[in-house]
């Protein structure tokens, strides 16, 4: 039963992916054109580091429009429209020779445009595997997180044979139209394309909750809280991580065959990606709260670690895999939690909503830590506020979330369909 719409499901997660891929370099290489961009504006690094700032930012802050206008209208038309505009951000900053200019090309369009294709397609995603949120809102996930492995080694090398004007032109067109054309294929899914959630899966909603209700609730603003502060540490390794490896001495060094840099940042993105769809997939088993409680902890060992041996390069190199790796898995495990718990007729715009936290880190891990990095003259109390952020929502996903969502949900079965949803019940959780 369901083969046909199995079929439909997975060409769509397909299409989602490479979407997802499409969009993923202007974040995750952008540490590659920070040199660059300051010896053409002549900027200080805080300030150019604004321009990532306001990626992430426009990205996420916009979000709940960017959702409600995806489901008001054409999911397919609004991602392919994003697409473009993420792609097209590149061949505008390009030509731009202003801090100014960098910050509406690169920082506006750029930010725009992922942000109308993430919240999309990961919107489209839950909706399509109701029974495996986690790994699908993974799997799209991990586009986002390892589609600049394609990109990262040819980036750099273009850069250096032919500067950074002329890769930022050809990977924008490249992006913009292969992304463009992808999303052409994407849609909602229609009535009986879906089987319905098993009773033995996780906790999950049976009604939905539009976003006015759901930001009213104290249980969204905890998962808002927890998803600000593991951003914030991530976004500090992404902005940042060319820079400490340089000031480590260790962006130069050979590990098996390469510098290390370039090296690092292509096995992250292997890392950040695979890390989606496995901890979804472990998540949709174990329990969300679970998985988020183990997995936020392990980032803090790994970045504990990863400062321990940063003078290392093969150390350096390795353990900032597992550092992406404990930390990529938000974004599979905070969009598939919401949905189970507010429901999917109004999933993307309400997962438009707590993407905003990424934003909120965003603040912190790009030109907050520059600036508390050139306050003192080094980066270990920026590793520090990273690690003690993990612990932190680590100890809140068990001590806060599991009780408060079990009690929202078992509250809201007792009280009925008038307050919100009843529990679609698994024990463990």
């Amino acid at each position: 039963m369901h083969t046909v719409s199995d079929r439909t499901r997975w060409i769509q997660l397909g299409l989602g992916l490479l979407v997802m891929m499409t969009i993923s370099s202007p974040q995750y290489v952008w540490t590659l054109f920070v040199k660059p961009f300051q010896a053409t504006t002549g900027a200080s690094l805080a300030a150019v580091q604004v321009a990532f700032t306001m990626l992430i930012v426009l990205q996420t802050f916009f979000s709940p429009v960017q959702g409600w206008l995806i489901e008001r209208f054409s999911a397919k038309a609004m991602i392919a429209l994003g697409a473009a505009l993420s792609g097209l951000g590149w061949v505008a900053a390009s030509y731009t020779d202003t801090l100014w200019g960098l910050y509406a090309t690169y920082g506006l369009l750029c930010g725009l445009g992922t942000g109308i294709v993430y919240v999309g397609v990961v919107g489209l995603m839950v909706r399509w595997f109701p029974e495996r949120r986690g790994f699908a809102a993974g799997v799209v996930a991990a586009g986002y997180g390892m589609g600049a492995i394609a990109t990262t080694f040819p980036i750099t090398d273009m850069i250096a044979a032919s500067g950074y004007r002329h890769t930022l032109l050809v990977f924008g067109a490249i992006m913009a139209v292969v992304g463009f054309v992808a999303a052409l294929g994407l849609r909602t899914p229609k009535a009986g394309e879906t089987p319905a959630i098993p009773a033995d899966k996780v906790a999950s909603a049976a009604r939905d909750v539009a976003p006015a209700q759901m930001l009213r609730t104290p249980l969204f603003w905890l998962m808002f809280a927890m998803m600000a502060m593991m951003s914030t540490g991530g976004l500090m390794v992404v902005a940042q991580f060319a820079a400490f490896a340089k000031e480590f001495g260790v962006a130069d060094a050979m590990v098996f065959g390469f510098a290390a840099l370039p090296f690092a940042l292509t096995f992250d993105r292997i890392t950040n990606g695979l890390t989606r769809p496995f901890f979804g997939w472990v998540s949709d088993h174990v329990g969300r709260e679970n998985t988020m409680a183990v997995a936020f902890a392990l980032e803090a060992v790994a970045i504990g670690l990863l400062l321990m041996f940063r003078e290392n390069a093969y150390a350096f190199a390795l353990l900032s895999g597992v550092v992406f790796f404990a930390w990529g898995e938000i974004f599979s495990l905070f969009p598939s939690t919401l949905t189970d718990t507010f429901g999917t007729k109004h999933a993307t715009t309400n997962y438009g909503f707590l993407y905003m936290a990424q934003g909120v880190g965003s603040l912190l891990g790009g030109p907050v830590a520059a600036l508390i990095h050139d306050a003192v003259g080094s980066w270990v109390p920026v590793f520090g506020i990273a690690i003690v952020l993990d612990l932190i929502v680590a100890a809140m996903a068990w001590f806060a979330l599991k009780p408060a969502r079990r009690a929202y949900l078992g509250v809201s079965a007792a009280a009925g369909p008038e307050t919100a949803a009843p529990l679609a019940v698994r024990p463990a959780i």
